[in-house]
């Protein structure tokens, strides 16, 4: 088995690598050519510190894989240093059965839920967006944006966040990297009424967006709440906007910020990010048209990312190989 650590996976997936691949994991799904059950996590009694899921997809093309995640979701983590999603992911032969390789799955979707959002993000966004505003300085605000900055020619990029240091470290870190102005946000409220482009990526349980904030044309992407019992979004965003999801029947049944506001409005969801990539269903039809794009993580998108890791890392001698 080829076991390939954060580092290898740094070096494999860059956002160049996976967005790509991602675009490809949706398309796929859309098509019908993946086969993935909505995913459902271990109960654990009240008061727990987190829990486990498991999320598994098959393909056959090009040739035949399965892939399963297990993914521990800590929320109290990032007070600890840690990332909030621990676990590992596994690549199968859809042929013999046989274990592939097992991959760090918190790095796994470190790397590639940012790349799904640039995906959505190109699809969605008004050309001409020049401003991005991220809630949240972990893992995910970081990473989201370094993958969005390759979609979108920004002008100007700003973190808010509640620990206004870390905020302060990871504009600065991005700044150099990014070559482009990055910086702290004192205001949620006041940046989201400049920008063409949102990023909520936080841990919140309660909603950190409001819609009075928003200018026409704003292209929302709501990534921090994967469960049903937290969410970012207040339910008039999500009922004055158009909605595209990874997966509408995911989202449906595993996301807060879909299924408070559904309790208290008619919300739909317009379409899946796939359905717009193949050409089944239309993605902004307006500049003035508000569009939100909700995440919760799919097994395809793991599956891919591994494969495409698990290739390279064969042809750069990337990774360790182990005998089980």
């Amino acid at each position: 088995m080829l076991i390939l650590s954060e580092a290898d996976l740094r070096r494999l997936l860059p956002p160049a690598e996976c967005i790509p691949v991602m675009r490809e994991a949706l398309a796929a799904l859309a098509r019908g050519d993946v086969e993935q059950p909505v995913r459902r996590p271990v109960l654990v009694p009240p008061g727990a510190a987190g829990l486990l899921a498991a999320m598994p997809a098959y393909t056959a093309a090009p040739t035949p894989a399965f892939g399963l995640k297990a993914v521990c979701v800590f929320p109290g983590n990032p007070a600890a240093g840690l990332d909030a999603h621990q676990g590992a992911v596994l690549l199968f032969s859809g042929t013999t059965g046989e274990p592939l390789a097992l991959l760090n799955a918190s790095t796994v979707t470190e790397l590639r839920t940012p790349a799904v959002t640039a995906v959505a993000t190109d699809l969605l966004a008004r050309p001409d967006a020049t401003e991005l505003v991220i809630a949240g300085a972990g893992v995910q605000g970081v990473s989201h944006a370094r993958a969005l900055a390759r979609v979108r020619p920004f002008r100007r990029i700003r973190l808010a966040a509640r620990d206004a240091e870390r905020a302060r470290a990871a504009c600065a870190r991005l700044s150099a990297e990014l070559d482009l102005p990055v910086e702290p946000a004192d205001s949620l409220a006041d940046a989201v009424a400049t920008a063409d482009v949102v990023v909520t990526a936080t841990t919140s349980p309660t909603p950190i967006l409001d819609r009075s904030w928003l200018r026409p044309g704003t292209h929302v992407n709501a990534i921090g709440s994967s469960v049903p019992s937290t969410r970012e979004i207040d339910t008039a965003t999500m009922a004055s906007a158009t909605v595209f999801a990874d997966s509408a029947a995911s989202v449906a049944v595993d996301t807060g910020d879909y299924l408070f506001a559904a309790a208290e409005t008619a919300v739909s969801i317009s379409a899946s990010i796939g359905e717009v990539l193949i050409g089944t269903a239309p993605g902004r039809t307006s500049p003035d048209e508000i569009t939100l794009f909700k995440s919760v993580g799919l097994p395809v998108e793991d599956l891919f990312a591994a494969r495409h890791a698990v290739a390279q890392a064969r042809s750069h001698g990337l990774g360790q190989h182990v005998e089980i």
